[in-house]
């Protein structure tokens, strides 16, 4: 059995950023979280949780920690957590929050069950260049966005530049995503 996603990060707009996977059923949370790295283009240098709410949550998944008694809601190992345990019953929507600094909320949506026997995860299409890594959260993304529209040959967008590892001719777009080589790094997970 195999499930597609639609996982979008909330707040970012024009364009928005997501990502429509396929991943079999039998992964566990663990994985799910190295499958969304992995289309995303996020380095997995922070934590993660995967909750049902943003506030007030009623179930959590992540790598438990000593710290788990302070969110009030016993954690759920996501080495251990099955896709098909949660998604078996009514469960449709999820989120999944990486870089609590940044706080990168992702909207999980479950749009269909198949029977299809895949053994790895397939991204099937997508939208929009994720955010880099420690940039500051959707206000930081924005700006940098904002630069790059507005202020192409700025100072500030050399330094953005400098920060993304772009050369100088490079030109940087919130549109870019490649979706062979997205693929190519699921086949690592």
């Amino acid at each position: 059995m195999e499930y597609q996603f639609k996982i979008q990060i909330k707040g970012i707009t024009k364009p928005p950023v997501w990502r429509k996977v396929i991943v079999p059923a039998n992964f566990t949370f663990l994985r799910f979280h190295q499958v969304i790295q992995a289309v995303f283009g996020w380095e997995d240098y922070h934590l993660f949780e995967f909750q049902d709410k943003e506030y007030q949550a009623s179930i959590r998944i992540a790598i438990p920690s000593e710290a788990d008694s302070e969110f009030g809601v016993k954690t759920q190992d996501a080495s251990k957590v099955k896709l098909s345990q949660l998604f078996e019953g009514t469960i449709r929507k999820l989120l999944y929050v990486y870089d609590f600094g940044d706080h990168w909320v992702h909207e999980i949506t479950l749009e269909a069950v198949s029977d299809g026997k895949r053994k790895e995860a397939f991204c099937l299409s997508a939208k929009g260049s994720c955010p880099p890594e420690d940039c500051g959260g959707i206000y930081g993304y924005e700006e940098m966005k904002n630069v790059f529209r507005t202020m192409p040959d700025s100072e500030e967008a050399r330094e953005y530049k400098d920060w993304l590892g772009l050369n100088k001719d490079k030109i940087w777009s919130a549109d870019t995503f490649n979706l062979d080589e997205i693929n190519a790094d699921l086949k690592l997970v």
